[in-house]
């Protein structure tokens, strides 16, 4: 399932990439850094922090997603 979840995450912050700054990016950097916190707390468990990477850039996925939902309903 992390192998598919990884996959989309990816997909997206390439996607991303050439856009300006964007929830996609601000999630990936929010889960980067929670997953080094909780790394070094579980001792040096690095599939916690390559979870926390993915889960951030999901989340900044959903909330860009979420913000060109409320533009579109603005518009109608």
């Amino acid at each position: 399932m992390w192998e598919i979840l990884t996959i989309i995450a990816f997909i997206f912050l390439i996607v991303s990439f050439f856009r300006k700054q964007n929830a996609v990016w601000g999630g990936a950097t929010l889960g980067l850094v929670i997953g080094i916190i909780i790394t070094i707390i579980n001792k040096f468990n690095w599939s916690i922090f390559y979870k926390a990477i993915v889960i951030g850039i999901l989340v900044g996925v959903i909330a860009d997603i979420l913000g060109l939902l409320s533009d579109f309903l603005k518009k109608k």
